[in-house]
């Protein structure tokens, strides 16, 4: 039995390794599933936006957060699949799944200019982490996402 949810597109995403001057990883716990998955900021991508103004767009969106520099963008894209249960739920059944873009940032900032009580809120708390960590604590359909992530990235901080 064929699965129309199969024929859906992939919706165009991004997603943000933000590092601090402790090579520490940005991680927040998202308000629409607070059990104890954390996830890297990440988002879709507008029509006629390019992935660096969507990560930069997203980034600020979800945190507050604008002092940053851009290290690297990762090559490729990333994809993943939404599960079954999720499937004609999220992204109003639009989209199967994200492919996307990562890039690399370091914050230049303080941790006080930080705010994730934005006017769309998605995260109900945050924290900094070590990038070994960040497999530990994601959601189980983007475990891949976040091992191939976390390989690059300890490439270019080591």
């Amino acid at each position: 039995m064929s699965n129309k949810n199969e024929n859906l597109p992939l919706r165009s995403g991004v997603g943000i390794a933000l590092i601090n001057k402790d090579n520490k990883v940005f991680v927040a716990k998202r308000i629409d599933n607070p059990k104890k998955f954390w996830q890297m900021p990440q988002g879709g991508v507008d029509n006629g936006e390019d992935y660096l103004t969507a990560a930069y767009r997203e980034l600020e969106e979800e945190t507050s957060i604008k002092n940053v520099e851009l290290i690297k963008e990762l090559d490729g894209l990333i994809t993943y699949k939404l599960p079954a249960h999720l499937l004609g739920i999220v992204w109003h059944g639009k989209y199967k799944g994200q492919k996307q873009k990562w890039f690399v940032m370091k914050f230049l900032g303080k941790d006080n200019e930080i705010n994730i009580h934005t006017p769309k809120p998605e995260f109900c708390e945050w924290k900094w982490i070590d990038l070994e960590n960040i497999t530990d604590l994601v959601v189980d359909f983007k475990l891949h996402v976040y091992e191939e992530v976390k390989k690059k990235v300890k490439e270019i901080i080591n």
